[in-house]
């Protein structure tokens, strides 16, 4: 048995955070795997910036293939993978460079970088039609018998207490009805929220502030970053945590530790 420490965290431009003490903040937290999420990167700056550090033997990402600087993934581990596939295959959704699947001997791990619909309805089915390949393709892997940890930016919070002005933000993308009801979905044939598996009703515990009102003084954000994992797993969930005290990005990271 071996206790595996994953990080997952939106760092909003990987060119950015390298520049504010990124390597010795990961070297502190020392996590087996490590996702990030928004890296705004295509393949030449993943390789420049990423591949010169050499703490991590294997290092993975997948990028925008239409436009630069937007979305992006890489996940990052000290253990060996057996499969790496990018995407869930489906053109649409893949383009836009939002999944790293990583194969384990002893889990099937999933960087996701899920869409935000704020940018109008036509984002909002594009994202709930994500979602919903999303869960086809996870309830796939599953009934292949795969262990499944399913980690990064989902862009919704899910209860009330996941925000903090649930009230006025109840006809705004990432609180919408139509997003939590797929939340429900997925608690609903057993995937573990990690977090609130340990901490089921704590609050004032956000994961993404918005910089322009300058939220995170007021600690008046969002818990939109995840780790879900699925029930087959829960006996070896050790821990979760969120660490708003780490900056760099207008997300923090968060994590777990599992035992297998």
């Amino acid at each position: 048995m071996k206790i595996y420490k994953l990080i997952s965290w939106n760092v909003n431009g990987i060119r950015a955070i390298l520049k504010k003490d990124f390597w010795n903040i990961i070297e502190n937290l020392n996590p087996d795997i490590l996702a990030l999420q928004e890296t705004k990167a295509d393949a030449l700056i993943m390789a420049t910036d990423i591949l010169n550090n050499q703490t991590y033997s294997e290092i993975h990402w997948h990028s925008n293939s239409q436009r630069k600087g937007y979305c992006g993934v890489v996940t990052l581990a000290k253990i060996p993978t057996i499969e790496i596939q990018k995407g869930f295959l489906l053109e649409e959704f893949d383009v836009e460079g939002r999944v790293i699947v990583t194969k384990f001997k002893d889990f099937t791990f999933l960087n996701i970088y899920f869409p935000n619909g704020g940018q109008g309805p036509h984002r909002v089915d594009y994202k709930i039609r994500f979602y919903n390949a999303c869960l086809e393709y996870i309830e796939a892997l599953r009934a292949k018998g795969e262990k499944l940890i399913i980690a990064g930016d989902y862009n919704t919070a899910h209860q009330e207490i996941d925000l903090h002005d649930p009230k006025n933000n109840q006809n705004t993308s990432g609180f919408l009805p139509i997003e939590r009801a797929w939340l429900n979905k997925l608690t609903e044939l057993d995937y573990i929220d990690t977090f609130r598996h340990f901490y089921p009703t704590q609050q004032d515990v956000y994961t993404w502030w918005d910089m322009k009102t300058r939220a995170r003084d007021r600690n008046r954000g969002w818990r939109i970053d995840y780790f879900f994992i699925a029930k087959e797993l829960k006996d070896n969930l050790r821990t979760a945590f969120v660490l708003p005290e780490v900056f760099g990005s207008d997300h923090c990271p968060i994590g777990i530790e599992i035992e297998i």
